[in-house]
């Protein structure tokens, strides 16, 4: 089964990926890695966390909504990265309360929200990877691009089929795109970082293990709830995703 770490070391298991390639939160990601590796909490991590531009404000919100808090509670790290009952607490205007945390995060939509959109918005990555993040936009024009990076940037979920040395073989979905709506394609195995110097982000990785991945490497072990609501909230912020690129299309 899945372990069950502490907020601050599921953190780092999530944001050590796009911090080790200089992509957000502060320099020395190692630092995550040994962290969200031993899956103990750490004051160093918790310091880092509100670094991350990206990901804390979201933590705070969903925190606020619940009533917890400590924006690293588990419940609260897990409701972001991964998805759960938690993100249904925050008001669905909270895309409205973006405009001053992301003043200058230029080309996202999520200020100008499809017309009867707004009730799929949730405080999830999957959200800022899609509406907050210029990439969506960029299709038209660099799609080989825009869509590595979203499909990448995304948390997504596969089923372990072959572990060997520092990688592991993982069946999952990608994105695809026509030109006209983003989906997720047939399934295709991928091979991602298990571990680096013998740090895995998740321990104990197995041949028929449900996983999630975030950019090339498997972040945790998912239960089946946890994976379930991966793909629930996932689904929903694709779906805003394809109608903002409908109404743009007219």
């Amino acid at each position: 089964m899945p372990t069950s770490p502490s907020g601050t070391a599921r953190f780092a298991r999530f944001a050590y990926p796009p911090n080790a390639l200089g992509y957000c939160g502060p320099p020395d990601a190692g630092h995550l890695l040994a962290h969200g590796s031993a899956g103990v909490d750490d004051r160093e991590v918790a310091a880092r966390a509100r670094r991350f531009e990206g990901a804390w404000p979201y933590l705070e919100v969903i925190a606020s909504a619940a009533g917890i808090d400590d924006p690293l509670d588990p419940r609260v790290v897990e409701a972001y990265w991964v998805g759960n009952e938690l993100t249904d607490l925050v008001d669905p205007a909270f895309p409205a309360w973006l405009t001053d945390r992301f003043r200058g995060q230029g080309g996202g939509f999520w200020e100008d929200l499809a017309p009867g959109s707004e009730g799929l918005a949730r405080p999830h990555h999957s959200f800022h990877v899609f509406a907050v993040y210029p990439w969506v936009g960029l299709l038209g024009r660099g799609p080989a691009v825009a869509l590595s990076v979203l499909d990448r940037c995304r948390i997504r979920w596969g089923e372990v089929v072959s572990v060997s040395g520092e990688e592991a073989e993982v069946r999952s979905r990608p994105l695809v795109w026509d030109g006209k709506r983003l989906d997720l394609g047939d399934e295709r195995t991928e091979r991602v970082r298990r571990e680096a110097d013998g740090r895995a982000l998740a321990t104990g990785v197995a041949v028929g293990d449900t996983v999630a991945l975030h950019w090339d490497w498997v972040c945790d072990r998912l239960a089946p709830a946890g994976a379930e609501a991966l793909v629930t909230v996932s689904a929903a912020q694709l779906e805003l995703a394809n109608r903002h690129l409908a109404a743009v299309r007219g």
